[in-house]
């Protein structure tokens, strides 16, 4: 292998972070562990957060987002990845999809109204502005723009 480290993906690099190298790894048991229970949880917030949305309004509609917000930003620093918000923002997705959705005998979780609708559009953004949130910076790095 040359002293060089430019370009390469391989899991071995002397210590040096490869942008990218993920991607050519095998995944480790612990890290998909912890995105399925990232999962989970996401599940459970938007639950929980259906549920406190259309008992007490207009306050649970704040926490439920509030909540969301804090699993989805606390998830991006938990895992320093894109990845680790998009774990339980799919679960939380589709809990939520699976509650709206109701029954056939005409019940359904989520009433009539603008609360449930803000709720569902309102945790998708919080979502996608956790996920396309800068990353902090690495210690020891050098500053954040190219050819600086």
């Amino acid at each position: 292998m040359s002293g060089s480290t430019k370009g390469t993906t391989s899991g071995s690099t002397g210590g040096q972070h490869v942008p990218g190298a993920w991607l050519t790894q095998s995944p480790k048991p612990g890290r998909i562990a912890a995105y399925l229970g990232l999962a989970v949880l996401g599940a459970l917030v938007g639950v929980a957060g259906a549920l406190v949305q259309g008992a007490w309004p207009p306050g649970g509609l704040v926490l439920a987002l509030l909540a969301s917000a804090g699993l989805f930003y606390g998830s991006l620093r938990a895992t320093e990845t894109q990845l680790g918000v998009v774990a339980p923002a799919v679960g939380w997705l589709l809990a939520i999809v699976v509650l709206s959705i109701g029954r056939p005998e005409g019940d359904g979780m989520f009433s009539a109204g603008a609360g449930p609708l803000v709720y569902m559009l309102g945790g998708m953004a919080v979502a996608v502005m956790c996920a396309t949130m800068s990353r902090p910076s690495q210690p020891g790095g050098g500053p954040g723009r190219l050819g600086k």
